[in-house]
């Protein structure tokens, strides 16, 4: 009998549809296989809006929702985190708002929206640090202001995902380590997403060290890739609104293969590290971006979103990480 623990494949269902609409998106994600997804931005017949703005009605439309098309939510897609550190006017539209109030407003609505759509884990970033600067010297204020959110989560009963990304303080494997480190907190664990960093100028070699230097903090994986045109060309400041060289996991820079060969020895331990977090395991989210990304999303259609998934797949069965789709015999179990 095969040990290793299979992984749990999500996806950003906003990604999938057109529209956005609640029934778009849960009819594509269903339709590629999957059990889970990630809610970030959904129109439940209001118009578009973050999960972090929905109301009551909204969150019930959604959960009736949810049990239809047999879905569960695997994390919180909030931006949490994706506000300045410190109020300077480095140049940028990014809003500052004082942690204090941050802290009892912001993060708590993330907490209750986890909590109404019964999933353990939260998706946020490690703020951003004024343009120009260097990250390094950041570290331990963004270090004391994530202890504090990973302590809020922690009461809930939730887990903060802290999203490696580039232009915030956390922008590579390494400032994760050590941001992480500093923190010392079960309820904070890390994400890696291989094109993040390679979109950064990293060579897949780099990017691949980045992971090993996340797995001692590691939760789980965000899986998009990026083909870099000038590949090894160190970039200081992205421009995330014309990043357009996004690519399935399967042809790009982000050395998915060689990430996921190790990742296969290392799931009973990240495993065990997420089960005892309440998670129902290690999930592989889909974020492709296949057709364009920006700040706070990206778009990749139904059609780019089978594609990427197709592409995952195709990874996970060459290096031999088990996973589940939907079959004819849940399909039965749900009727």
């Amino acid at each position: 009998m095969n040990s290793v623990p299979v992984v749990l494949l999500s996806g950003f269902a906003d990604e999938s549809a057109l529209t956005k609409k609640a029934n778009e998106q849960f009819a594509a994600i269903a339709a590629i296989g999957l059990q889970h997804y990630s809610i970030r931005f959904v129109d439940v017949g209001n118009g578009i809006k973050n999960v972090m703005a929905l109301d009551d009605s909204e969150i019930r439309q959604l959960q009736q929702m949810h049990a239809d098309y047999g879905l569960q939510v695997s994390s919180i897609g909030s931006p949490i985190g994706k506000v300045k550190l410190n109020d300077v006017d480095d140049g940028t539209s990014n809003k500052y708002v004082p942690f204090d109030s941050y802290l009892k407003e912001d993060v708590q609505i993330a907490c209750d929206r986890a909590e109404a759509f019964g999933c353990k884990l939260l998706r946020g970033f490690s703020f951003y640090h004024p343009k120009g600067t260097a990250p390094e010297p950041h570290v331990d204020q963004v270090a004391d202001q994530l202890g504090r959110i990973a302590e809020a989560c922690d009461a809930r009963g939730l887990t903060f995902g802290l999203e490696v990304e580039a232009n915030l303080v956390g922008q590579t494997g390494h400032l994760l380590a050590d941001i992480t480190a500093k923190v010392n907190h079960p309820a904070m664990v890390t994400i890696f997403d291989g094109a993040n960093i390679a979109m950064q100028g990293f060579t897949p070699d780099q990017v691949y060290a980045q992971y090993q230097a996340m797995k001692p903090s590691l939760g789980w994986l965000h899986i998009k890739d990026y083909s870099d045109p000038n590949l090894g060309g160190r970039v200081d400041h992205v421009d995330e609104e014309s990043a357009s060289h996004f690519v399935p996991a399967d042809r790009g820079d982000s050395a998915h293969e060689t990430i996921l060969r190790d990742l296969k020895t290392f799931l009973p331990t990240l495993h065990s590290r997420m089960t005892a977090r309440g998670a129902a395991g290690v999930f592989l989210d889909l974020e492709p971006h296949v057709r364009g990304g920006g700040q706070f999303g990206g778009f990749s259609g139904p059609d780019g979103f089978g594609i990427a998934a197709r592409a995952l797949c195709k990874l996970l069965d060459y290096v031999g990480i088990g996973y589940e789709l939907r079959s004819f015999e849940t399909l039965k179990a749900c009727s």
